[in-house]
């Protein structure tokens, strides 16, 4: 190891250490090794036919005593050895080492350790990389015995090492602050015991009734009544003809100064279902007026004499309405503090979140036992999305996606724009038909692979194109899962909303969205160029050291042999971005918008890239064509008794016999294990929110403005809030639970004597807002997370913030259009 200047020495102000490995043997699961070779004439001292030995060599005296300070702690010196005559590879490529052209040896350039730590993290903009390389290529080409160059490196060299501190003091406040909020939740959690809630069976008829005394609790602010049996969430679907429950509560209001208490009686009316074999939870929250007692009384009105069963539960909870609300958007906040400013992992913050909402109900006095909460996770969701990644590993080792990719360029004759939008229509038609989950689990890998391909920026095309899906999949009944939940309902169906009816009406309005969307998309991107910055060296080199990185920190540490291997990565790392530095500073990035080439070039990327088997693609495509006939077949056929997880799962387990692959870990590997995760982490924390009472209090606030507004344009406001409460919860929380929480809301708003407003207008206002707000945030819409996943997967993940410029414009301009077209129909044409 010794220095070198440009003239065939270095300066003492370089702190460039050229490290040259001789042949080690390779270590298990690296296959790694490097040779030794002649070194350049002048590098050092030793004569040529002396024998070499790697090792550490004092720079100068600046760096020497840093160098030899931690010279134990280097792994690479591990590797070292004397020269072998039989060197194992000469790699003079930029993935396997910086080469020499002239002696094919292997130069590594180490940093300062305290100058660049390996926590770093990799950023793709060329300002960045330029701002990383400027001590390097300040001291590249300064003179040697220029002491005002050696000032300013020192210099620079302070402020490198106090950003470096304020970033470790940043991380560690970040950490403890992280640490603390998680203890005190689990405190809070564990101080309280599950709340198990005690059913009392009871049978209920015109000439019985059942009626108990409750004693209140000093520290109570609600009341709540739990009953189950074969009941419906949403109202009547024959006003004054259904059978229905009356629960009535009755408590003693506090007593004031100088009048005596009055006996407040609050009624709550359930209705039965006609088919008494369902089985349905409903619940009902109480304020508690004094300490005295509650009296609770439930009397039924039926068509026959015979009793109807039934189970009723109460509890006391601790905080009241408004409470509780608040604490539940607080969290949540908190959480979209978490994944916007990218504290943690935006699955580590949904977790997060998750613990707080579950401490939030503990100290409410309302704790979930364990496997309650595991009930609150949608397993359908997860299998389905578990099923179609396995099924796109074993699809993506054929070169099918290689081969689209081709395809989709030459029919868009090497027009970028013309294949972007070709790629968003498609994905908006299959999601029509599929969920669009699965739409964005097919297209994504291809969508990426063809920007690889042309030297395109993959964040961009994937962001417009997720975003269409999700259009995509609110014009039928099938497409997304609040239209799902609307079709399903079976009130909505006594009043003639079917598939049919409904597909139709969200059919005519998707395409006016998608007739202002496709424009409003290019006007976004009007300054902005999908191809790459940078030419296409540097981008592979940009994503080479990504990987490289990737792998370095995926290699735990258990053993002395692992900590020299992923120390020798994480230099190698240095060295490439030592190199990247370099090449910015030399190419010119210029490149036009359209490839003029595109005959010559699409020529070559048929023989490069194409089917590496057809066997298995065959199988392939006969499993995935299977599975996506079954998704159709449950949909409309009612003898396939088989969800859409159920259906992915064994299309998975099929397409892994008939693959053969004894490679089996190596599949699990590709699966978004942390998508997975969030998406649970989600289910729970939504539900937490939901049982703190946020999206009812979101109901009914809506409710309370619709009923403000007068008669005669009733109807109208009640589009426009719908649409845009719809739109605006849907891209903060999960729009599942909210379209849920919301069609028995809308039912009992409807069918009020107060207001009169026909449903169907309000059902479709309540699609049009729910699917189209997806798109305002990257955790609006399942689709959004994982497009996200598998894209950070292949080195191209995008943020919070890079999706909401996008998004959150397209949302606003569709929901737009989508309002319009109801007012329109519902209001100026009076369909109902």
């Amino acid at each position: 190891m010794h220095l070198e200047k440009e003239g065939g020495r270095r300066g003492a102000g370089a702190r460039h250490v050229e490290l040259r490995q001789t042949c080690a043997p390779p270590r298990a699961g690296l296959g790694l090794t490097a040779s030794s070779h002649r070194p350049p004439l002048g590098a050092s001292g030793a004569a040529p036919g002396s024998p070499r030995q790697s090792c550490w060599t004092p720079v100068d005296q600046d760096v020497g005593p840093f160098l030899t300070e931690r010279r134990s702690h280097s792994p690479v010196p591990h590797f070292c050895s004397s020269r072998s005559k039989e060197p194992y590879f000469t790699e003079n490529t930029p993935l396997l080492g910086n080469a020499s052209q002239e002696k094919g040896s292997w130069y590594l350039l180490v940093d300062h350790p305290e100058l660049i730590t390996a926590e770093e993290s990799w950023d793709h903009s060329s300002a960045e990389w330029e701002g990383r390389s400027l001590l390097s290529s300040e001291a590249a080409g300064s003179s040697g015995g220029s002491s005002s160059d050696k000032g300013d490196l020192l210099e620079g060299a302070h402020v490198r090492f106090r950003l470096s501190r304020l970033r470790r003091c940043a991380r560690w406040l970040k950490v403890t602050s992280l640490f603390v909020f998680v203890v005190t939740c689990s405190i809070s959690f564990s101080l309280y015991p599950d709340q198990g809630k005690f059913w009392q069976l009871l049978a209920v008829s015109p000439q019985e009734s059942y009626s108990a005394n409750l004693s209140s609790r000093a520290d109570s602010a609600l009341l709540q009544v739990d009953l189950a049996g074969a009941l419906v969430a949403s109202g009547p679907s024959r006003p004054g003809r259904d059978e229905h429950v009356v629960v009535e509560v009755t408590q003693a209001e506090a007593p004031g100064s100088r009048r005596r208490p009055q006996q407040v009686t609050h009624n709550w009316t359930v209705f039965l279902s006609p088919r008494r074999s369902e089985h349905l939870v409903v619940s009902r929250t109480f304020e508690v007026l004094s300490r005295r007692g509650v009296s609770i009384s439930i009397r039924a009105a039926l068509q026959q004499s015979q009793a109807v069963p039934l189970l009723v539960a109460h509890q006391y909870l601790g905080a009241s309405v408004e409470a509780q609300v608040t604490i539940a958007a607080v969290i949540l906040a908190g959480v979209y503090v978490l994944i916007v400013f990218e504290v943690v992992h935006r699955t580590l913050a949904a977790m997060l979140g998750s613990l707080a909402a579950l401490a939030a109900l503990a100290v409410t006095g309302d704790r979930p036992s364990l496997s309650h909460v595991v009930e609150w996770i949608d397993f359908e969701t997860l299998a389905l999305l578990f099923g179609m990644m396995i099924l796109v590993a074993i699809f993506s080792e054929t070169g099918f996606f290689d081969y689209c990719a081709v395809k989709a360029y030459r029919l868009s004759r090497g027009r970028v724009w013309a294949m972007t939008i070709m790629l968003c229509l498609f994905a908006a038609v299959l999601s029509a038909f599929l969920d669009n989950v699965t739409t964005s689990l097919l297209f994504t890998p291809v969508t990426i692979r063809l920007c690889e391909v042309l030297n395109l920026d993959p964040r961009q095309v994937l962001i417009a194109e997720v975003i269409f899906t999700n259009i995509g999949g609110a014009a039928t009944a099938i497409g997304d899962p609040p239209n799902v939940i609307i079709v399903s309902n079976q009130e909505l169906r006594k009043m003639g909303l079917d598939f049919a009816g409904f597909t139709a009406h969200m059919f005519v309005g998707i395409c006016f969205v998608l007739l202002f969307s496709f424009p409003l998309l290019r006007l976004l991107y009007w300054n902005k160029k999908l191809y790459n910055k940078e030419p296409s060296e540097i981008v592979e080199l940009k994503h080479e050291i990504h990987v490289w990185r990737l792998t370095a920190q995926r290699i735990s540490p258990a053993s002395r042999e692992e900590t020299a291997v992923r120390g020798l990565l994480l230099g190698k790392v240095l060295a490439l971005e030592r190199l990247l530095a370099r090449r910015l500073h030399t190419f010119h990035r210029q490149i036009s918008q359209e490839d003029k080439n595109w005959e010559t070039n699409i020529q070559e990327l048929q023989k490069k890239h194409r089917i590496s088997d057809r066997v298995l693609l065959a199988k392939c495509l006969m499993v995935l064509g299977s599975v996506i006939c079954m998704f159709f077949l449950n949909s409309f056929v009612p003898g396939v008794h088989l969800d859409v997880g159920w259906i992915a799962i064994l299309g998975a387990i099929w397409l892994l016999i008939l693959a053969d692959s004894h490679d089996f870990e190596i599949i699990l590997h590709r699966v978004e294990w942390a998508t997975l995760l969030f998406f649970a982490a989600l289910f729970v924390l939504m539900e937490a929110l939901a049982h703190l009472h946020l999206i009812e209090y979101i109901g009914e606030q809506t409710t309370s403005l619709i009923k403000t507004v007068p008669e005669e344009q009733r109807l109208a406001a009640a589009i426009v809030l719908v649409v845009w409460v719809s739109a605006v919860a849907s891209s903060l929380i999960d729009n599942i639970p909210f379209t849920a929480t919301m069609i028995p809301v809308l039912l009992s708003l409807s069918q009020d004597p107060e207001v009169s407003l026909p449903a169907p207008p309000l059902m479709y206002a309540l699609a049009f807002g729910a699917c189209l707000g997806g798109n305002g945030t990257l955790i609006g819409a399942s689709a959004n997370v994982v497009c996200a996943g598998i894209a950070e997967q292949h080195g191209y993940g995008f943020s919070f913030v890079e999706f909401s410029r996008l998004g959150f414009p397209m949302m606003v301009v569709s929901c737009t259009v989508g309002m319009c077209y109801l007012l329109v129909v519902h209001v100026v044409m009076g369909w109902s």
